[in-house]
């Protein structure tokens, strides 16, 4: 592999990714704080839950078909394929103006996460040393959180300027760029096989790679706060009288991009499960600052810790993934890491729209609630590093 030959992890290679991902994230996450209020203006205001659930779920089922195709075709054509998604559903959202077909295109637009992030973690790992693969995965995810933070903000700017047409149109420009960055990047696959049939077929083994079983159900309760964040969060700003709704959204991701600068780098020199630690405890104080904010101070302050949290959790849960696998079965491994990202954002999203009710006094209940499975999450993880290290002293 090519993370063999060099022990940069700076290359041409690794920042067209970067970019390709920013304009990826940004495209998708734009729409975001959007979406809640122009389904309630077609009659579906009790389906916000599904704006994000059905992304997720679409994302989570076509995981195991984007490992497999990693491994097996490559890494560029599954990320293009994701973000072609991107592209053409932001087309469509102009065309799908009633609930049913509203929501049966964000299950349509949950493929474009579910293929682009495993070919672009595989492609990751193939290009850096693994001595510094947390930081690696820190600073790309960086360039995935520039355009989550930005992609909000910039979506509800255009949609109170222009149009919620051209915030659409504009989404698909950014996914098209993003396509054009992938098409010209070498395939570090390197033993590449035609596409056909048999690359559909799925196995138990396809579902889930038991060899990366901490991670993925770490990642998994920590997650469900992402879906609830992401469904109740725009509500939660109305109430509170913020009038751009991608404000929390870009508060969280700015203090996300700062602390993965050297949460992945931490981890790579003093190991996964201490640094993961941290970022429960983290997640664990954002949901309950989040529960009881009555005032935009302290609405802001809390997507500071959750972002805080996610910078730290997110690149170190994807490289303890990356450790746990081999050459033959990344994709695999990074897909089952990915699906329980996906089922954790998936019913996140669900729950928390079940208990708020869109009632305001029933937020608090939502985010203590998500504090619950970040505290399940410590409680296992501590478990887990009190086993290592007893089992090292016994060695």
């Amino acid at each position: 592999m090519q993370n063999n030959a060099s022990a940069g992890i700076f290359t041409t290679q690794f920042w067209l990714l970067g970019l390709s991902s920013f304009l990826f994230s940004s495209s998708f996450n734009m729409l975001i704080p959007e979406l809640p209020g122009y389904l309630s203006t077609m009659g579906g205001g009790d389906y916000k839950g599904a704006i994000i659930g059905l992304f997720t779920l679409t994302a989570g089922l076509s995981r195991p078909f984007s490992g497999r195709l990693t491994d097996r075709i490559g890494r560029v054509p599954v990320m293009a394929f994701g973000s072609l998604v991107c592209f053409v559903c932001g087309f469509l959202y102009p065309v799908f103006t009633t609930v049913m077909p509203f929501l049966l295109l964000r299950l349509v637009h949950g493929f474009s996460t579910g293929f682009k992030p495993t070919g672009t973690s595989a492609y990751v790992a193939d290009i850096v040393p693994a001595n510094r693969r947390g930081e690696a995965m820190g600073i790309h995810g960086m360039c995935m959180g520039v355009g989550s933070a930005f992609g909000p903000a910039i979506g509800s700017l255009i949609s109170q300027a222009f149009s919620l047409n051209a915030l659409f149109y504009t989404s698909s420009f950014f996914a098209f760029l993003s396509i054009a960055i992938l098409l010209n990047m070498k395939e570090t696959l390197k033993e590449k096989q035609r596409l056909s049939v048999d690359a559909f077929k799925i196995t138990r083994r396809d579902i889930f790679e038991p060899d990366v079983l901490s991670p993925a159900l770490i990642t998994f309760l920590c997650y469900f706060g992402y879906g609830a964040v992401s469904t109740v969060t725009p509500d939660f700003s109305t109430y509170l009288g913020l009038t751009n709704r991608g404000y929390y959204f870009m508060v969280f991701t700015l203090f996300s991009i700062l602390i993965r600068l050297f949460a992945g780098k931490i981890s790579d020199q003093h190991g996964r499960m201490p640094v993961t630690i941290a970022g429960c405890c983290v997640l664990t104080c954002a949901m309950i600052i989040t529960g009881y904010a009555d005032s935009i101070t302290l609405f802001l302050i809390g997507a500071a810790f959750f972002g805080m949290a996610m910078g730290i959790l997110s690149p170190v849960l994807s490289a303890w993934t990356v450790d746990l696998s081999g050459d033959n079965n990344r994709g695999r491994a990074i897909a089952t890491m990915f699906i329980s990202l996906e089922a954790g954002i998936g019913l996140g999203a669900f729950l928390s729209a079940g208990l708020f009710k869109n009632q305001r006094e029933n937020l608090p209940l939502v985010f203590f609630s998500m504090a619950g499975f970040a505290l399940a999450a410590l409680a296992y993880t501590v478990t887990i590093y009190q086993f290592k290290k007893r089992r090292t002293r016994a060695v």
